[in-house]
Order: C-alpha cells, then sequence, then structure tokens
C-alpha cells in the first residue's frame, strides 16, 4: 500500500517526462522508465538508511529535481528534426530515472520501514515484492495522465510545481540544515510552496527568454 501511494509521484514525472514523444514511442517511454526507476529504487534500499544521513545529498537532490521541472515547464524549443526517435526515447527514459532517483531517497525509507516487522532475511524480498506490484499501477497512471495532458495542459504546469513541491520538503529535512530550521509541519508546508513555486517562476522566465529567439 506504501508503494502504491507513493507511486502517484512517479506517474506524474514519467507522464510529463513522455508527453513529448510521438504516441507510439509512450507506451516504451513509460515501461522502460518504469523498469529503470523500479531498479534504482531497489539498489537505494539497501542503503536507505545511509543516505539520509550524509549532510547536503537532500539539497542537492532538491536543486536538482527543481532544475529537472523547470526543464519540463520550458523544454527546448530547437529543431530536434534530425534526431533519430530512439534517441527522443532515451532521453525521456533518462528524465525519468534521474527525477525518480533523487524523489527516491524519502520514499525508499518508508517501505524499509514496513518491512522491517518480517525479520531481516525478509525484508529486501518484501520490499522488491511491493515494487513489482507497482509497477503496473505506475505504468497505467502514467497513460492516464499523458492522457489527461493532451486535453488539459495545465496539468503540465501542476506537475512541474509538484516536483518543486517534493524538492521544497526534502531541502527542509536535510541533516545539515535540519538543525537551523524548525521540524514543526508548517515550514515543512512553507518549504514545499517556496520549491513550487521556484520551479513556476524559473519555468516562466525560461519560455519568455525562450520567445524571441522562437519569432
Amino acid at each position: 500500500m506504501i508503494d502504491i501511494l507513493l507511486g502517484g509521484d512517479n506517474a506524474v514525472v514519467i507522464a510529463l517526462a513522455c508527453r513529448q514523444l510521438p504516441p507510439a514511442q509512450r507506451t516504451k517511454g513509460i515501461v522502460w522508465g518504469t523498469v529503470g526507476a523500479i531498479v534504482l529504487r531497489v539498489i537505494l534500499i539497501a542503503f536507505a538508511l545511509t543516505l539520509l544521513q550524509i549532510p547536503f545529498l537532500k539539497l542537492v537532490g532538491g536543486a536538482l529535481l527543481i532544475w529537472i521541472g523547470v526543464k519540463l515547464l520550458a523544454p527546448d524549443e530547437d529543431d530536434h528534426s534530425g534526431i533519430q526517435s530512439s534517441d527522443k526515447l532515451w532521453g525521456a527514459v533518462k528524465t525519468v530515472i534521474v527525477a525518480d532517483l533523487v524523489m527516491s531517497v524519502d520514499n525508499v525509507i518508508a517501505i524499509a520501514g514496513a518491512a522491517q516487522g518480517a525479520g531481516e532475511q525478509h525484508q529486501l524480498a518484501l520490499v522488491i515484492f511491493g515494487l513489482l506490484v507497482s509497477i503496473p499501477i505506475i505504468v497505467w497512471g502514467s497513460q492516464l495522465v499523458l492522457k489527461l495532458m493532451d486535453r488539459f495542459p495545465i496539468i503540465i504546469t501542476a506537475g512541474g510545481m509538484l516536483l518543486g513541491w517534493i524538492a521544497g520538503t526534502m531541502a527542509h529535512s536535510d541533516p545539515a540544515v535540519a538543525p537551523y530550521l524548525p521540524q514543526d509541519r508548517s515550514w515543512h508546508y512553507a518549504m514545499g510552496v517556496a520549491g513550487a513555486l521556484i520551479v513556476l517562476g524559473l519555468g516562466h522566465l525560461a519560455r519568455r527568454g525562450r520567445q524571441p529567439a522562437a519569432d
């Protein structure tokens, strides 16, 4: 249940990254992006507790998520007609994997914590089982979000801001800054809102900066 709930963020990221692929390649991008994300998450499980204790890791990850969010809101408008479709496909898959790698740092802690009650020898097997169960849900959710994006473009903006929200909440709990910030729920939400607004603002500026070149 934890992994299914956490898969909602992944579905949005995968849909955002694959939205510019030709319709025939969207399913491939979703499937391969999901497979890569799941494999990375399994690997992260083994190092979850250690990773969260590394100072500045969440800050770096949050900055990377903001950059990805801005790129998704303001994709490059250069002419890519000479690039093979496979390059576009693997470019989308790479975006999915990088974003999920950053987002998974917190998520894997919840999954690992839930598996601890079963005994150490069964923890990794239970985690992998939960991740495998979530694959069809993430794939189906990504396809649903893609269809909604085609009909309601505002969802693209909301998805980019979601990455900013995650970046802000990650930065709030980084060991390097946590001692200097109140660790209550209101600050947690405030940092999330700040991250979302940063992505929205930078994405808007990036789109405006590219308009003269497009003209």
